[in-house]
């Protein structure tokens, strides 16, 4: 009887335990240092209309942008090397590759037609089950892959991957990745797919808003001015422009996150048992 006790309990352990985040990818210190660098500097890329005042050189170049869009390939480029030196073994490319490749077919379905955009709820799911890491890295991948299908490359193209890049890192950093499941779940993530939609649009919006300063409207950028008139004129440049594409966005991936959630969630998860990341390799002789 105790036997059947302790079988039980071993089985609830493995079960238990087989729901775990996968660590698809193991954060080392120079790849959280990595991590790290670039998103400040990612910050700075976004938001420098904001953050630069009247006597910096920043705020009246027009090259400004130009700058950010040639150094973040370079940053990100570091980061992904970073992390595949850390802890990014085949399995984990493997799986890479097919939610890269998945996410950047996703992505024309909707062709950016009024905010419909459907691999947001996958790579929301993916950083969920892998982790912080593995999600920043499929983010970045993802978008790139897209913006060469879909013939999106320019100078916007570094901040899309950039961000996509923190929205998929945010799902793994959400809380309760190794208990929290079921319909608590579903609602926690598709809260944090409304909220990372609009998140997109918004710092998408400074990437592409000094370029239309030269318009002299009354939502266009002002180098120099101070931070609460060009801070009203965003606002006014986001409610004017983008909230149209934002607010379908947001919800196509609330819709798409509790209707096709538990299929994806299982099947990612089941993905990640039979890879087994953390289990250990041992070689044994012949």
């Amino acid at each position: 009887m105790t036997g059947n006790r302790d079988a039980r309990a071993t089985g609830g352990e493995v079960t238990a335990s087989a729901d775990r985040q996968a660590r698809a990818v193991r954060l080392g210190p120079r790849s959280v240092a990595a991590l790290v660098l670039v998103s400040a500097i990612g910050v700075a890329a976004f938001g420098w209309p904001l953050l630069a005042d009247a006597s910096s050189g920043l705020a009246h170049s027009k090259d400004a942008p130009w700058l950010f869009a040639a150094l973040l390939p370079m940053l990100l480029a570091v980061v992904v090397a970073t992390i595949s030196d850390t802890g990014l073994d085949a399995k984990a490319i493997a799986m890479l590759g097919v939610l890269a490749a998945a996410g950047a077919a996703l992505r024309p379905l909707g062709a950016g037609t009024a905010g419909i955009e459907p691999m947001f709820f996958l790579m929301v799911l993916s950083g969920r089950v892998l982790g912080p890491g593995f999600g920043f890295v499929l983010g970045s991948v993802s978008m790139f892959a897209s913006a060469l299908l879909t013939g999106g490359v320019g100078p916007w193209m570094p901040f899309q991957m950039l961000a996509m890049g923190w929205v998929a890192m945010g799902a793994g950093l959400l809380p309760g990745p190794d208990r929290l499941r079921g319909a608590r779940e579903l609602t926690l993530l598709a809260a944090y797919g409304a909220v990372a939609s609009l998140f997109y649009g918004t710092v998408m919006n400074l990437q592409g808003w000094p370029y239309i300063g030269a318009l002299a409207t009354g939502v266009s950028f002002v180098p120099g001015d101070p931070l609460p008139e060009n801070l009203a004129r965003f606002v006014a440049y986001c409610l004017a422009t983008s909230l149209g594409w934002d607010l379908p966005r947001a919800v196509v991936t609330v819709v798409a996150t509790l209707t096709l959630g538990p299929a994806v969630l299982k099947a990612l998860r089941r993905a990640t048992r039979r890879a087994a990341f953390d289990a250990p390799v041992a070689f044994r002789d012949a």
